[in-house]
């Protein structure tokens, strides 16, 4: 398995095949995820403001596999649960294009046809997702076990979007936090910040 860039969630018919563009690549966010769980896993400390540096450097596919491994405890049997993700996502397309009496035979097999050139696409538009998806889970328990209350990262590189998608998993916890993503001004520039309050 690898981290790749593929594209957007390809949507698929049996004119061809689109791209749902509200559906982006999650590849397109680990970077940023990665670089915050690198500025967040310092676990509990007696103070509650750190600085890191955010970097604006592209890394390698290779670079953010080996990171990756670094902070979510079974990569393996996360790209296992990809393979079987995406199994399933193309069986039911296949399935649902077979049952559709609508279609002719003519375009049944090319909406088929459409399936097969993109599977690879799909499994890997899937294992980006939930790389990225475990990525943040790992984030929610450094914040938790932290009890940070804030975090800001600069508005490039989608600090912000990663930040936003963080306030969902904290939502979802078993003890729930309550966060927002404020964006605010600053001498350096627009900033966004995760604040989070604790009951």
């Amino acid at each position: 398995m690898q981290l790749k860039y593929v594209g957007d969630m390809p949507l698929i018919s049996k004119n061809g095949v689109g791209f749902d563009h509200t559906q982006p690549d999650r590849y397109k966010f680990l970077h940023a995820a990665i670089e915050l769980l690198e500025a967040l896993s310092y676990g509990a400390t007696k103070t509650t403001q750190h600085l890191y540096r955010a970097e604006d450097k592209d890394i390698s596919s290779d670079e953010l596999m080996l990171m990756i491994h670094r902070y979510v405890p079974d990569i393996n049997a996360l790209f296992k649960s990809c393979d079987d993700k995406a199994h399933d996502l193309i069986h039911d397309l296949v399935n649902r294009v077979k049952a559709n009496d609508a279609l002719s035979a003519d375009e049944q097999t090319a909406w088929l046809e459409n399936i097969k050139i993109m599977r690879a696409y799909y499994y890997q538009y899937i294992i980006n997702k939930n790389a990225y998806e475990a990525a943040l889970e790992v984030l929610g328990d450094e914040i938790n076990d932290g009890k940070i209350q804030e975090v800001c990262a600069p508005m490039f590189k989608n600090y912000a979007a990663v930040l936003n998608d963080v306030v969902g998993v904290l939502e979802r916890r078993k003890a729930p936090i309550d966060s927002e993503v404020r964006i605010e001004q600053t001498p350096d520039g627009l900033v966004a910040k995760l604040i989070m309050a604790y009951s």
